[in-house]
């Protein structure tokens, strides 16, 4: 253990135990009623743990288990654990989509911390928007904080071929579409997909922000990458809570951890892993909550840079979490892509990031590639700006046909997804493999809750004739286990009137990655002319959260946060009353 900073009538639970008043005898006394004796707590550190259990999560329907074991090692080193349960938001159950929820845990989280005794945290997460929500309200409180991921589930498999969720889902679909495979294929598919408990164990949202973490210093050394069912991961648990407690006395909080140098590490390294699309909005949004400006330029500007170095689905064709962990997991990433990292950058273990994956090895150079052997030459995601996206939009090209970093071609605009999904299906439909499929009022305010529609399916006429692939474009968001010539986070979006409204059917749009341009060929005067006759749908909510959600929620290229939540280490945030 570090030495302390603090001693125990330092500590911020000592307000609610420590003193002798007549509130804090009720504080004691019902702690007591829970069958604790006074010893249990006085001068320790009181530990949350704020956990994302729930029975219908089935990335973290093993917390039941570890959150016994992060008490575990709370205890043994001296603190007192409580368990805090906060809303769990499982990918595919949660509708219209988590997103709408990803803000609302991160103030649960801040006022969970807020309001309760306790010294220091540790965030049990995993699945897309958790980790995310989690870390915004941690950071934003700014007490000592630990993160818990949930790990990867175990590979799929069907009739011995390697199964990647999310993924590989696509693509058996399409070739049910065409016909390549029976209908009992596809429902020993559906058997066979999803082994056991964990998050995606492709390179989807929940890796790519569990490795965030990590490389941002919340995650001790190589935790992101241990798969959920692995006796590794139990130990883990163990050594969150232990640290956990050093950690308070130490007073090492977020804003001791967060530097800039820190968020441009976790930028590198999302773009070496072939990193979701989502983490730019995380990452941008949890940036803005420690009082950095994050934005898509430092994206793009580092992807220019990295190389995509992790062979992992749906960049590579192989290999999933689980072959990358064996390979070296996350520790032996970081130390192959060491030049482009700030190695001083400090973290929750109290050293470096440099220190902590100074022994890193990797074992299998096909999974982890060398710097000079790269599945990608540059980073997996590319911004691009025009016309159509002022504000920028945003690319996946380690994960598309590369006859599409250059594209001129018709637009075909669906302006909701009802519409795209019964013309999609249309034998009819009047498009080829150069149209440009179009899906707009499915952003932020329009969706609401920016849906991951933006993988919009290739018509069933194309499927059939063998194509794969074909430029899209909206204003939501997609799986990260998802892929293809997909244009996303399209800002302004068109629900608030953003040029992606005024695009019609026929009009030419041309994607140039290289030039890191969007445009629509039609000349401004035609643009006026439909800005003028364009008209606003109706309100998607009238009242409660949605209707909240509605009035403060930014854009996407802002992080997606409520405008009113966004402050800095130096702002005051209050710690309750007490009387």
């Amino acid at each position: 253990m570090s030495d302390h900073k603090k001693k125990p009538e330092d500590l911020r639970s000592h307000r609610w135990y420590g003193v002798q008043d007549l509130r804090a005898f009720g504080h004691r006394s019902r702690t007591m009623q829970m069958g604790y004796d006074a010893e249990d707590w006085t001068g320790k550190p009181v530990i949350g743990i704020i956990n994302t259990w729930s029975d219908i999560n089935q990335c973290h329907v093993h917390f039941k288990e570890r959150v016994a074991d992060v008490k575990r090692g709370v205890l043994q080193a001296g603190g007192f654990p409580i368990e805090l349960p906060a809303i769990s938001l499982s990918e595919p159950l949660v509708k219209p989509t988590t997103m709408l929820y990803r803000n609302l845990l991160a103030i649960e989280t801040e006022e969970l911390i807020r309001s309760h005794p306790v010294d220091a945290v540790v965030l049990m997460g995993g699945c897309d928007k958790t980790t995310p929500g989690l870390l915004m309200g941690a950071i934003s409180m700014d007490l000592p904080t630990i993160f818990f991921p949930a790990g990867p589930m175990l590979r799929g498999n069907w009739k011995g071929v390697k199964l990647g969720s999310g993924s590989d889902t696509w693509k058996y679909y399409d070739d049910l579409r065409a016909g390549k495979i029976t209908q009992q294929d596809w429902n020993e598919v559906e058997e066979g997909i999803a082994r056991s408990f964990g998050h995606c164990m492709t390179m989807g949202t929940a890796s790519t922000m569990t490795s965030i973490a990590e490389a941002l210093g919340f995650v001790l050394p190589g935790g992101a990458s241990i798969p959920a069912p692995d006796s590794n991961h139990i130990r883990l648990a163990a050594q969150c809570g232990r640290r956990i407690v050093e950690m308070a006395w130490e007073d090492l909080k977020p804003s001791d951890i967060l530097t800039r140098d820190s968020f441009e590490n976790c930028i590198a390294a999302a773009m070496a892993m072939g990193c979701s699309t989502n983490a730019i909005i995380h990452v941008v949004a949890m940036g803005r909550r420690a009082g950095f400006d994050i934005g898509l330029e430092d994206f793009d500007r580092i992807g220019r840079d990295v190389p995509v170095v992790a062979n992992i689905r749906p960049n590579g064709d192989t290999y999933l979490m689980e072959d990358f962990y064996y390979a070296g997991g996350l520790k032996a990433m970081l130390k192959t892509i060491e030049p482009h990292l700030k190695s001083d950058a400090l973290t929750v273990t109290g050293r470096s990031i440099g220190e902590n994956i100074a022994s890193a090895q990797v074992y299998d150079s096909d999974v982890i590639r060398p710097l000079d052997n790269p599945i990608y030459e540059s980073g997996a995601l590319v911004v691009l700006k025009g016309n159509l996206a002022p504000d920028g939009c945003v690319m996946k090209v380690s994960a598309m046909d590369s006859r599409f970093l250059k594209h001129t071609g018709p637009a075909l605009v669906f302006d909701d997804y009802p519409a795209m999904k019964a013309a999609i299906a249309d034998e009819n439909l009047d498009a080829t493999e150069d149209t440009v499929l179009i899906l707009r009022n499915a952003g932020p305010k329009g969706g609401p809750g920016m849906p991951e529609w933006g993988m919009l399916p290739v018509p069933t006429k194309l499927v059939k004739q063998g194509v794969r692939d074909m430029l899209r474009m909206s204003d939501a968001r997609m799986s990260g286990t998802s892929y293809g010539a997909c244009i996303l986070h399209v800002a302004p979006e068109a629900y608030i009137g953003g040029p992606l409204a005024l695009v019609q059917t026929g009009d030419m749009i041309t994607v140039d990655v290289e030039k890191r341009l969007i445009q629509m060929e039609v000349d401004d005067a035609e643009l006026e002319r439909r800005r003028a006759a364009w008209k606003p749908l109706a309100p998607r909510y009238e009242r409660g959260y949605g209707w909240m959600f509605s009035q403060h929620i930014l854009q996407a290229d802002s992080g997606c946060d409520f405008d009113y939540l966004e402050t800095d280490f130096g702002a005051p945030v209050d710690e309750p009353a007490i009387f």
